[in-house]
């Protein structure tokens, strides 16, 4: 009688730590869906998909809109971070963050491996893309890649240790409009490579606009 008490007080524990898990960790699916992925302990990990990518048009004069990305759908504005980590092989690997509308409307910012360098790297889309690039000194271990969606603004934010955050883009993006938000990684020269992401968060802020008009018509 005793083992089976602690057996259910034990599968109870189990299905407590399941439900708290599942609704601290966003609600994601993926668009392209990789060959190999798995998500254990808070951590994603996958083996990109060879030569895939998002880019639109501009000063390559192709599209492409086909590499791995893993995402929940958010309104309003909100701040997502995660750590990102990955074993570069190729020019123009990449893994971070993406924040997307449709094919035409999107945001993606983190590392890219170019001739045998780490970039920090952020590529915006509206209808064509533009890249920006900041060049770090020696490849990192990981690095902390956060934006901050407020009205139609998006502030993109690198860190080194997720306590001091250096603004490395202010993009615009329309606002009230449903944002894809998540994880992204491409392997546009080569044939793949493992990408890894922890601590994956999502945070709502309130609407600017309206504590704007609260505070404006407060009465005490």
């Amino acid at each position: 009688m005793q083992i089976l008490k602690n057996f259910l007080l034990l599968l109870l524990l189990q299905l407590f730590i399941l439900v708290s898990y599942s609704q601290q960790r966003p609600s994601m699916t993926w668009f392209n869906e990789p060959d190999s992925w798995k998500h254990e302990n808070g951590k994603l990990t996958f083996f990109t998909t060879a030569k895939t990518d998002y880019w639109r048009i501009s000063h390559y004069g192709f599209t492409v809109d086909d590499a791995p990305f893993y995402y929940s759908t958010r309104g309003g504005e909100f701040e997502v971070k995660v750590k990102i980590s990955a074993a570069y092989q190729t020019r123009f690997d990449q893994s971070g963050l993406m924040l997307r509308i449709d094919h035409e409307n999107y945001i993606k910012a983190g590392i890219e491996f170019v001739d045998g360098k780490y970039n920090l790297s952020t590529v915006v889309t509206h209808h064509t893309s533009d890249w920006s690039v900041i060049t770090l000194d020696k490849p990192l271990p990981y690095v902390w890649i956060k934006a901050i969606r407020r009205l139609d603004a998006v502030e993109i934010f690198y860190s080194f240790d997720d306590k001091t955050y250096t603004m490395m883009r202010n993009a615009w993006l329309q606002d009230n409009r449903p944002v894809m938000v998540g994880l992204m990684a491409a392997s546009p020269d080569g044939e793949g490579f493992e990408a890894n992401f922890e601590h994956f968060s999502i945070k709502h802020l309130p609407d600017q606009r309206r504590a704007e008009w609260l505070e404006k018509h407060h009465t005490p």
